[in-house]
């Protein structure tokens, strides 16, 4: 029954899958064509607008391996080849690379669908073949509320109107980061632990084995007025607790003795940056063991940035994009303020990232140490030529599949696989 409802509120509610990302956009506001207004002017060369890269991608062949996946978000491939994925409806799956694809894994814990919230990111434990954990992030319900799928306007219109101490008292959901054991039959989750809350977009494993997860703007937190006048937000423990941030945690859930913020009693321990707007890309750099996040701006405003430890990356007092009525944000329309850190790349008009990976196979040697974004908006796989921390090229692959790309990940083979907005999986292999 719960697969059947979540199937039935999917097709009702389907325009919310196009609104992924683009939080927050209240029902009432009009969306404007950022192309009506003038680009930002970028802080160095080559901050935006890359040119192609002078030798182009080779020919490659898609190969469609699943089709119709309902509102898939993420995957990961596990040790035995298969894949897990997880669908924005609540459900998570077992795939392979034969097509096929499993009834819903049972034991995942209620989820809440509302505006961009929804089961989000899945990751295999580095010593899966031992544990076989996996983590995963999603949108609780508040206590005493069933799994569902709701409007718009009850995460965003009905929260702007009320004042922020009522918001704050309001039981909307909760960001969450879990774990769980995968069964031996790989049919369910066991011993589900919820490590932390108020983060649910990517995980990411760091090199010293601490891991990072990425969580959008908690707007409804804070004196975030985007629908009136826009202004600044000049208290520090609320851009440090509540606008997007990226979290270091233990896979236990623990707080590494070295995170930024442990002298700063008014900080959330587990904050490892923050002033972000909604990272759902990211992955650590091989070349350098950096993790780099891709986020949405607003209208436009896209951003890939490197992280620093205590970084503040600007949102909501900064960007290069525009509020969705034309505004400009924080009523100035800055791009730079001091102490914030610039993003190495930003898109205007928007690409919508969905994902992000760096290249490391065999099988296509021109893509070594490339960045490669999922494109929504942009309907592309997107690909970033590097030398260091600097983006020198830019190509748009698959541009002719017209599909909105949610995710990218390399397969253990050197292939790169693709989730599409279509509930495609496609496998990417050099054209012979």
């Amino acid at each position: 029954m719960q697969a059947k409802r979540f199937v039935v509120a999917a097709v009702l509610c389907s325009a919310l899958a196009a609104l992924a990302g683009a939080a927050p956009l209240l029902a009432q506001e009009k969306i404007v064509n950022p192309l009506d207004y003038p680009p930002p002017k970028p802080a160095f060369a080559g901050q935006t607008n890359a040119p192609p890269p002078s030798k182009p991608s080779p020919p490659v062949n898609v190969e469609t391996i699943i089709t119709r996946i309902p509102a898939p978000w993420a995957m990961a491939f596990l040790p035995d080849g298969k894949i897990l994925i997880t669908e924005r409806y609540g459900e998570m799956r077992v795939a392979s690379l034969d097509g096929y694809y499993s009834a819903p894994i049972a034991g995942v814990p209620p989820v809440k669908v509302v505006a961009a919230e929804s089961l989000h990111d899945v990751a295999i434990d580095p010593d899966f073949v031992r544990n076989r954990l996996i983590y995963f992030t999603y949108f609780a319900p508040p206590p005493g509320e069933a799994p569902g799928v709701w409007p718009l306007k009850y995460f965003y219109d009905d929260v702007f109107k009320a004042s922020v101490s009522v918001r704050r008292t309001m039981r909307v959901g909760e960001e969450r980061l879990a774990r769980a054991r995968l069964s031996e039959d790989e049919t369910r989750l066991e011993n589900v632990q919820v490590l932390i809350d108020g983060v649910n977009r990517r995980i990411v494993f760091a090199p010293d084995g601490t891991m990072f997860v990425t969580g959008a703007d908690r707007f409804r937190f804070y004196d975030a007025n985007y629908d009136g006048e826009d202004h600044e937000v000049t208290d520090p423990d609320i851009l440090r607790n509540f606008t997007g941030r990226v979290i270091r945690i233990n896979r236990d859930g623990s707080i590494p003795k070295d995170n930024p913020f442990l002298a700063d009693p008014t900080v959330l321990p587990e904050t490892y940056s923050y002033g972000h707007r909604d990272p759902e890309g990211a992955a650590i750099n091989p070349a350098t063991g950096k993790l780099w996040v891709v986020e949405h701006g607003p209208l436009g405003g896209d951003e890939v940035n490197i992280i620093q430890p205590g970084g503040n990356y600007g949102w909501p007092n900064v960007s290069y994009g525009r509020r969705y009525n034309g505004a400009p944000i924080a009523g100035t329309g800055a791009t730079q303020k001091p102490g914030t850190i610039q993003p190495i790349y930003f898109w205007y008009p928007d690409v919508a990232p969905g994902s992000a990976m760096f290249y490391t196979g065999k099988m296509f040697p021109e893509w070594r140490g490339n960045l490669f974004v999922g494109g929504m908006a942009a309907r592309a796989l997107i690909r970033l030529v590097l030398d260091g921390d600097r983006v020198v090229a830019e190509e748009r692959l698959l541009t002719n599949l017209h599909e909105r790309i949610r995710d990218v990940v390399q397969g253990p083979d050197g292939a790169v696989y693709i989730l599409d907005d279509d509930g495609q999986l496609l496998r990417l292999t050099p054209k012979k």
